[in-house]
């Protein structure tokens, strides 16, 4: 099979969908690989690494162009145009873009979108979603770091004792884990907040510390389990109760880190503006959820501004859409494996295309075929 690699158009995407490692597997497998010249050059992967791994280098055209593509991002309109009809494209193609999806429909390719796999064992291997979160949980405290102008770590020196950094992690799911991991690996002090009681046992192994809010109705711990390996919305009485309990841990913070989404939903307010005025001058708001919000800008803050950094109240708050791009020669390390393992599900031992839709994994991940959205 011909596979194409195109470079990313999206603003501020340095990522690649494949690296010298996946392209080796993949000629090894019978296929022949065309990377755009440069697709990799924000990923430290040189067009001479490529070649060196069996792969051919092309233009875009020639990349599109292929009887199976594969993207970091779902294709622009002038990338859909240069798609073959009949072709396969394979990327984060976002299943909640309606817009997206329909153009690619309109191209006449099937479209799998990685980040529809359920979070079964079995699907592991080619979770995008928590290969790319795992990235920004440690990206957003290295920024953090960078932008708070104090120590993390306790030192006792000769001038005196310097008090660790105090870390709120709004949101514990595998970026927030991350985060508390590389909180504790730096000396901070660490406490985290979670609609889900069954995080509490992670973050205490990682060496945080459980913000409890104690539920008080069924409905409460219904919702408090979730769904798939992700949170639910959360009754507003609960809610009330947990930004009160926030509130008093975000007020003694030196960093904030919010990490809390939901799939297809607006990022939930964890952080008012009334939070941001109670912290002290010099505090940083890292918000992984920036952009996300109920208004489209804000996130888990509304100050927060997508993909910029603004001092408000004092706090520096860090918008940041896109942190897994900021660490870019791992963050396609990681995704390109997840593809690979993708491309076993899809593609026989003899290189030929098989969509089974009697695979979940395959069922979960395809969102247009035949001219047609086909995710519901």
């Amino acid at each position: 099979m011909l596979i194409g690699v195109p470079a990313e158009t999206a603003a501020g995407e340095t990522r690649v969908a494949v690296t010298p490692e996946t392209v080796k597997k993949l000629v090894a497998s019978g296929h022949t690989v065309r990377v755009q010249a440069g697709a990799g050059i924000a990923a430290s992967v040189t067009d001479a690494g490529y070649q060196a791994a069996g792969a051919e280098i092309t233009d875009a055209a020639g990349a599109l162009s292929a009887d199976m593509v594969l993207k970091v991002r779902t294709p622009s309109d002038a990338e859909a145009a240069q798609l073959k009809a009949g072709a396969v494209v394979i990327g984060m193609l976002n299943p909640f873009d309606a817009a997206g999806l329909q153009r690619l429909a309109a191209a006449g390719v099937t479209g799998f979108a990685l980040e529809a796999a359920p979070r079964t064992t079995r699907a592991q291997s080619m979770d995008v979603l928590s290969s790319q979160a795992n990235i920004a949980g440690y990206k957003a405290v290295m920024i953090a770091a960078d932008r708070y102008q104090r120590f993390f770590p306790m030192l006792m020196t000769a001038a005196g004792t310097v008090k660790a950094a105090r870390v709120v992690i709004l949101g514990v799911g595998v970026a927030g884990l991350q985060a508390i991991a590389t909180a504790k690996r730096l000396g901070a002090v660490i406490e985290a907040s979670d609609v889900r009681p069954s995080v509490k046992e992670q973050i205490e192994s990682l060496g945080g510390k459980f913000i409890d809010v104690p539920y008080e109705t069924q409905e409460e711990k219904d919702a408090a389990e979730g769904v798939g390996g992700y949170a639910r919305p959360m009754p507003a009485s609960w809610l009330t109760r947990q930004q009160a309990e926030v509130a008093k841990r975000v007020a003694l913070a030196d960093v904030v880190i919010s990490t809390a989404l939901i799939p297809g939903r607006a990022a939930p307010t964890l952080v008012t503006e009334d939070m941001v005025k109670s912290m002290k001058p010099g505090s940083v708001i890292v918000d992984i959820a920036a952009g996300k919000g109920a208004d489209g800008i804000g996130g888990n803050c509304p100050l927060s501004e997508a993909d910029k950094t603004v001092v408000k109240h004092g706090v520096t708050i860090v918008g940041e859409t896109n942190l897994a791009a900021l660490v870019a020669a791992d963050a396609s390390a990681l995704y390109a494996r997840n593809v690979l393992d993708f491309l076993k599900l899809v593609v026989t031992k003899e290189g030929a295309l098989k969509i089974d839709l009697e695979d979940d994994i395959v069922a979960a991940c395809r969102v247009t075929q035949d001219g047609q959205v086909t995710r519901k």
